[in-house]
């Protein structure tokens, strides 16, 4: 059986700009850092629910990655009360109602990196990624040349994700 591969080696340098600090535990994660900024549109934050919030990722596989991060810092999902875990799978289906209406991906790749090893970014505050995907979005740019092709700027993205949002939640 023949099986494509995607492959990602500029994540590898995303992944590598995060350093083991000890310090970074006592001022929280990236994302309560961000959340705490108040500032939604410049931190691409798209939705906020009770216990978690929907956010474009800064470093997308495709234009339109999504997140879904928990107020809560927790390593693990078992951290997580069971009010929180279900509002994460609600937003992540809003997530992909958003991008079916805004911008019509053929599927998506969901899921969560757990730990370093696993390719997570933000290792200690747990979230999942929606990745829109669509017929032929491989190529060869970031084998050969270490480009990404993202189709469209993040600003056009947000607009029309949160346009699409707007029609979806009243």
């Amino acid at each position: 059986m023949y099986m494509d591969k995607l492959w990602s080696p500029w994540r590898s340098k995303y992944i590598e700009s995060f350093k083991d600090d000890p310090k970074e535990e006592l001022s929280g994660t990236l994302f309560t850092r961000i959340l705490a900024e108040n500032d939604d549109r410049k931190n691409y934050i798209l939705h906020r629910g009770k216990k978690c919030f929907i956010i474009m990722n800064l470093y997308p596989y495709n234009s339109g990655h999504l997140m879904i991060v928990p107020y809560k810092q927790a390593n693990d999902i078992s951290e997580l009360d069971s009010d929180t875990r279900l509002e994460m799978m609600e937003l992540l289906d809003l997530g992909c109602k958003v991008l079916n209406d805004a911008i019509k991906p053929h599927g998506f790749n969901i899921g969560a990196n757990l730990g370093r090893v696993a390719g997570a970014g933000v290792e200690n505050h747990i979230h999942f990624h929606i990745v829109p995907r669509w017929n032929g979005d491989t190529n060869f740019m970031p084998v050969l040349n270490e480009v990404k092709v993202i189709s469209e700027a993040m600003d056009e993205t947000y607009d029309k994700l949160m346009k699409s949002l707007g029609k979806l939640v009243k």
